[in-house]
């Protein structure tokens, strides 16, 4: 009855704060809110554009394309915050949004973020979502709430591996007996992907695009591993030489090699993680294998060209964009038993 009536009362907010999207659930009903991680702001006075509902989809759209008194910014930068008044006008915005019409006291969150960031860095993500409207805040690791949510049998004394590839970071956690063994978070993710092909392109092909066009090549055509069928897109952008906009064809062998580089780094963090891991344990990953998450993770071929660089079975989590934001949702819904795992503010410096 005292549980019926305080979820009545003081909603429970899962929320998966990334530098690319933020996502919120709520046990019981799933995922409220998914948008991208950007606030779009009028540079004189420093306010919100579009009379302060320029957050999220609406800013993004943004992204590339403002006048010169607009800018489209993402608060967030490698997991991290950077701009802390952005990031509390943003998810006061969010927090606004997926609550809906639910009225109570200060709902209960868990954020998710990754677990390399300083306690500095910790201490903000709590400062923002109480200036924002949170009431009691806590905070679990990337790589722990995925996990957990693409279902490993993570309180087993048997050794599971997860990678989560977001935006920002790659986090990579071993995981047993509910804790993490070892664990490595590497800021080589998403954005850096889109990076080298920015790069890529200026130096191969004199072309400059931006970072929405190099992230469109990525999820159009990109892959990890050889294609059975290669693909092709056609892409416009600057010409560096001439000044005058073009098109040039590009393939995925192309993005391929643009992207060689940063998944090389992915598969270096996590083999440092293996080896951290006792023998048992390493003994178990042979079978067991290694879990993909995350956006990164639907690159294509990522899954054979990890096995073929480790050695061992690799696949990917159900639905891999939401695993984090489940896997929070389900320590919310079982609180008593993961509360041990979760930091609630009064170890960080």
């Amino acid at each position: 009855m005292l549980g019926w009536l305080r979820k009545r009362l003081c909603a429970d907010l899962a929320i998966d704060l990334g530098t690319t999207s933020t996502r919120i659930g709520m046990p019981g009903e799933g995922i409220r809110l998914d948008e991208p991680s950007v606030v779009a702001i009028v540079r004189s006075g420093q306010r919100v554009a579009g009379r302060g509902t320029a957050v999220g989809k609406l800013a993004a759209q943004m992204l590339g394309r403002t006048p010169e008194g607009i800018q489209a910014v993402r608060p967030l930068r490698h997991g991290v915050i950077h701009d802390f008044e952005l990031c509390e006008i943003m998810l006061r915005y969010f927090l606004s949004k997926a609550l809906g019409n639910t009225r109570g006291f200060r709902p209960r969150v868990l954020i998710s973020v990754p677990g390399g960031i300083s306690a500095v860095e910790r201490r903000a993500v709590f400062n923002s979502a109480e200036r924002a409207g949170a009431g009691r805040i806590w905070l679990i690791d990337d790589s722990r709430a995925a996990g957990i949510g693409a279902g490993l049998p993570v309180s087993e004394p048997l050794a599971s591996m997860v990678c989560d590839i977001g935006g920002g970071t790659t986090d990579v956690a071993v995981l047993s007996l509910a804790d993490v063994v070892a664990t490595q978070s590497i800021r080589t993710a998403g954005d850096v992907m889109d990076d080298a092909i920015v790069r890529w392109m200026r130096r191969r092909y004199s072309l400059r695009i931006g970072e929405l066009t190099a992230e469109h090549v990525k999820t159009s055509i990109g892959s990890a591993a050889p294609l059975e069928h290669e693909l092709t897109q056609e892409i416009s952008g600057l010409d560096t030489a001439s000044g005058i906009p073009r098109k040039s064809l590009v393939t995925s062998e192309e993005v391929r090699e643009a992207l060689s580089e940063p998944l090389m780094e992915i598969v270096e963090a996590i083999r440092r993680t293996i080896e951290r891991c006792q023998p048992e344990l390493i003994a178990d990953l042979a079978d067991t294998g290694l879990v993909l998450t995350g956006g990164g993770a639907m690159l294509r071929g990522i899954d054979r060209f990890l096995s073929q660089h480790l050695g061992i079975p690799v696949r990917i989590a159900e639905s891999p964009r939401t695993a984090v934001t489940r896997g929070a949702m389900i320590c919310l819904d079982h609180l008593d038993r993961w509360r041990s795992g979760l930091d609630d503010g009064l170890r960080v410096a």
